[in-house]
């Protein structure tokens, strides 16, 4: 009971943190980096790296990302902050590094510490362990001694910021529901509110508002920059007549010169681009914007310098080809696109 007394109180001087019912400026940014990083989106993520925060407080959002979307998506989001780091200064501009996170005092193990945390974070008793943590204890060990000793115990950002960039984080990604409905929880418990819960949910979905995900990373040979593939038709699947995929391509990226052997259809469902045909001028693409490629046609698309394009492409096949690919188009034809 005494137990019990104590976590409730800890919980009202948790949740008297933040009674607003909207997220201020820096919280709003740390559902955005959080979800950009977790999905992958680095050109959004370079934009929103840009200000609101101190330093030391993003390259604290990025690496608790790891212990949520991986190190890849971790990794990424921190030479992208990098980069952008360094365009700033080059432009003069100093930003602000922020607090260090304070020596630790506590001497105890850190399974111990963690599990207390974890206690303050959901309210509940956390010495008996049940589900995946019996089953793997490893698992245990690393949440507990890991997740919220090493990373939960660092002060430079508040229990309730680390929840909303968890809650941002997962709410961005696929398939981990149950997961997003715990942090949900513990979430309230540290004084997020369900206002603030539905204006999170609504940021996320403008950050993926996309049909599908970005698949794979297309064969580098043939294109220039990230291009990625989501297939949706599968030419088995169509009895050997077409294949239908949405195409990723991130800012600046774009295919070799290529042609088909029967007719291809581009069908634009998000950002910006280009569509070429060797000897006329560049077409802008748009949402919206379907392009038919006539047979035997030299041409190559691909998104502008400022902006990602998201494209369908149903391609028809041809005693089993589907395309023939050519040298990669210049920057000085890619930059003559205009």
């Amino acid at each position: 009971m005494i137990v019990l007394t104590i976590l409730l109180l800890q919980n009202n001087k948790l949740n008297a943190q933040n009674m607003e019912s909207n997220l201020t400026t820096p919280q709003l940014k740390i559902v955005t980096i959080a979800a950009n990083t977790a999905i992958g989106e680095l050109d959004n993520l370079k934009t929103e790296l840009n200000a609101g925060l101190t330093v030391n407080q993003i390259k604290e959002i990025l690496v608790q990302m790891y212990a949520y979307a991986g190190f890849p998506r971790s990794l990424q989001g921190i030479n992208t902050f990098i980069s952008v780091l360094n365009d700033r200064k080059a432009k003069g501009i100093i930003d602000l590094e922020g607090k260090e996170a304070s020596p630790l005092t506590d001497t105890r193990d850190k399974y111990t510490r963690g599990r207390e945390v974890l206690e303050k974070l959901t309210l509940t008793n956390q010495k008996n362990i049940t589900g995946a943590n019996a089953f793997a204890p490893a698992i245990d060990i690393y949440l507990k001694e890991h997740l919220f000793a090493d990373i939960f115990e660092r002060d430079v950002l508040t229990y309730f910021e680390r929840e909303l960039a968890t809650i941002s984080a997962l709410s961005a990604m696929h398939g981990v529901a149950p997961m997003l409905q715990s942090h949900k929880n513990i979430g309230r418990n540290v004084g997020i509110t369900d206002a603030q819960l539905e204006q999170v949910q609504t940021i996320i979905n403008t950050i993926s508002n996309t049909l599908f995900s970005k698949g794979e990373r297309n064969n580098p040979d043939y294109f220039t920059g990230e291009v990625y593939l989501k297939p949706l038709v599968s030419q088995d699947e169509s009895d050997g007549y077409y294949s239908a995929g949405s195409v990723t391509f991130m800012s600046g990226a774009r295919t070799n010169w290529h042609t088909h052997p029967s007719v291809q259809t581009l069908i634009v469902t998000e950002g910006e681009g280009w569509y070429q045909e060797r000897g006329k001028e560049a077409v802008k693409l748009q949402k919206g914007i379907v392009i038919p490629i006539p047979v035997g046609v030299e041409h190559w698309h691909g998104a502008s310098k400022d902006s990602k394009l998201v494209h369908i492409a149903i391609t028809n096949f041809k005693n089993n080809s589907a395309v023939t690919w050519l040298r990669p188009v210049t920057d000085e034809e890619y930059d003559n696109a205009k």
